[in-house]
């Protein structure tokens, strides 16, 4: 059963994940750097929860198969606003990080290592200062 339930998750986020590349790859590159600020300070904040893989879910909602963060994030994503889609695009690969991170399932696996991709992707697009300055601005905000 729980091999099924992995199943429909991977897909679902698979599905997802096609939303949020076609995404990535549209943007400009001072969006892209934005974009790398705003996911350094949403993983800043899933670290500190109690339950990173469930940040952004509601607290009465803890208790289910998985959380609504990737659900929060794609429909921010499909705002108008560009802040609004690019805090929708760090949330949800912040949250898909952290619940695929210790699949035993292929198919998460396969997901962890897309997200590391992307993420990959946008921290190679930063000027190491800018990178540098984030980090501590971080630190210094924990």
């Amino acid at each position: 059963m729980t091999r099924l339930i992995a199943l429909s998750r991977a897909m679902q986020l698979r599905r997802q994940f096609r939303e949020i590349n076609k995404t990535l790859e549209l943007l400009p590159p001072a969006a892209r750097r934005q974009l790398a600020g705003i996911a350094l300070r949403e993983f800043t904040s899933a670290a500190k929860s109690e339950f990173p893989h469930l940040y952004a879910t509601p607290p009465e909602e803890k208790y289910r198969p998985w959380g609504s963060g990737t659900d929060i994030g794609l429909e921010r994503l499909r705002s108008d606003n560009l802040q609004v889609r690019l805090r929708g695009v760090a949330l949800w690969l912040t949250v898909v990080f952290h619940e695929t991170k210790d699949s035993p399932f292929g198919e998460q696996q396969d997901l962890h290592r897309q997200a590391m991709r992307c993420l990959r992707s946008l921290k190679e697009g930063v000027p190491a200062d800018d990178l540098s300055r984030w980090m501590i601005e971080g630190a210094e905000a924990a």
